[in-house]
């Protein structure tokens, strides 16, 4: 983690966000509903709530997509902006902003890739010394997402 400021934007340009305190670490979730949503796998980095300054915020809508979680997207292109716990637990405080969203997306770690039993079978990625997690691992630690 650093003091730099890390800076991105959605694919039309309506929405920016800068952020600090970014831990160069990124997630890769294979559940269903990132699947929807990304159209592949959700390749992202959670950064703390406070350190995230939006803008463009008129164009920032948001949905309730599970009983535990919201998703927003850019009202005028539709670019996917961020996944948000709603629930308190561990991973509260922070979006999960997806990693093509940022400026420069080099220089992040993956370290970790959850629901990997529902990955498809044509793509896989390139790393190592990460947590890998199945669905049923992820009930196990999370009991709240055994809904979905």
């Amino acid at each position: 983690m650093s003091d730099e400021v890390v800076t991105g934007a959605c694919l039309c340009g309506a929405v920016l966000f800068e952020a600090r305190n970014v831990e160069r670490k990124a997630g890769i979730c294979h559940c269903p509903m990132c699947r929807k949503w990304t159209g592949s796998a959700l390749i992202g980095a959670a950064i703390k709530t406070e350190d995230i300054a939006w803008t463009g915020r008129d164009y920032i809508r948001e949905r309730q997509t599970s009983p535990w979680a919201k998703r927003a997207w850019c009202d005028a292109c539709g670019t996917g902006l961020y996944f948000e716990m709603t629930l308190e637990n561990e991973w509260s405080g922070k979006q999960e902003i997806p990693l093509g969203l940022f400026d420069d997306p080099n220089d992040f770690e993956v370290a970790s890739e959850i629901y990997i039993d529902h990955k498809p079978d044509d793509y896989s990625f390139a790393a190592s010394d990460r947590v890998v997690l199945t669905r049923a691992q992820c009930v196990e630690k999370f009991p709240l997402l055994d809904d979905d």
